[in-house]
Parts: C-alpha cells; sequence; structure tokens
C-alpha cells in the first residue's frame, strides 16, 4: 500500500502559482525566439523557392 503526502491548501497554491510562472516564462522564451528568427532573417524569409 503506497500513501502519498497530502499537501496543505497553501502548498497547492504556492505549487500552481509556480506552474504558472514557469508556463509563462516558457511562453516569453518561445515568443522571443520566434521574433528573433523573424528579425534575423528580415523580408528574406517570405523569397523562398516553392
Amino acid at each position: 500500500m503506497v500513501d502519498g503526502i497530502e499537501m496543505t491548501e497553501t502548498q497547492k497554491k504556492t505549487r500552481r502559482r509556480r506552474s504558472i510562472a514557469i508556463a509563462i516564462v516558457l511562453a516569453a522564451l518561445v515568443v522571443v525566439f520566434y521574433v528573433s528568427t523573424i528579425v534575423k532573417f528580415g523580408p528574406a524569409i517570405l523569397d523562398r523557392p516553392f
């Protein structure tokens, strides 16, 4: 029989806030990489052979 650790409400709220913060940081990082890629290639990214 495996007994899990029961978290308090404060710990649950802290974990949720931390998870949301990590998600926001990851989303911001994705946006930064996307924008920097577009800026790096500039208009040439639209001028490619099909």
